[in-house]
């Protein structure tokens, strides 16, 4: 289909529709083996094209950021440079916990699931079985404790 109907379905306009396409928002255009893209030519929007384009749309609105924030943010994804100084800044600045938070949350996480237990989730406090009346309590009262022989 041609970008006016593509806009339409989507709900927005052909001219952000074309921006999106040159922040990198759509997928790449691919021709059909054996042809080269013509000049002159429309490009023609696939389900595929629509689909990528309706959820950069949904990501936009959902987390209120501009077409321009969600491309820098598929780039920083991308791009390991990128990646790597943006987590820089987002430790300098308190937004992302250092190496050695990480590897305390991990090892958090890692008991509570050993535990059956979600992330958040507090482990109720175990009760001890209740002892029958006039039967020692605790060690001291034990077998194989002196006073156990009296």
């Amino acid at each position: 289909m041609r970008i006016t109907e593509a806009a339409q379905r989507l709900g927005t306009s052909a001219r952000m529709l074309r921006y999106r396409e040159s922040l990198g928002l759509l997928p790449l255009l691919r021709q059909p083996a054996g042809r080269a893209r013509q000049h002159s030519a429309h490009r023609q929007f696939t389900d595929r094209d629509l689909d990528a384009a309706g959820l950069a749309l949904a990501i936009e609105r959902r987390y209120d950021i501009s077409p321009a924030a969600l491309a820098f943010g598929l780039r920083v994804m991308a791009d390991p440079a990128a990646r790597s100084q943006v987590a820089e800044l987002g430790r300098r600045t308190g937004r992302i916990p250092g190496p050695v938070t990480r590897a305390l949350d991990f090892e958090q996480e890692r008991a509570l699931r050993m535990l059956g237990l979600a992330p958040g989730q507090v482990a109720a406090p175990r009760r001890r079985p209740a002892q029958p009346a006039g039967s020692p309590a605790g060690p001291a009262g034990g077998r194989g404790s002196p006073a156990a022989g009296r």
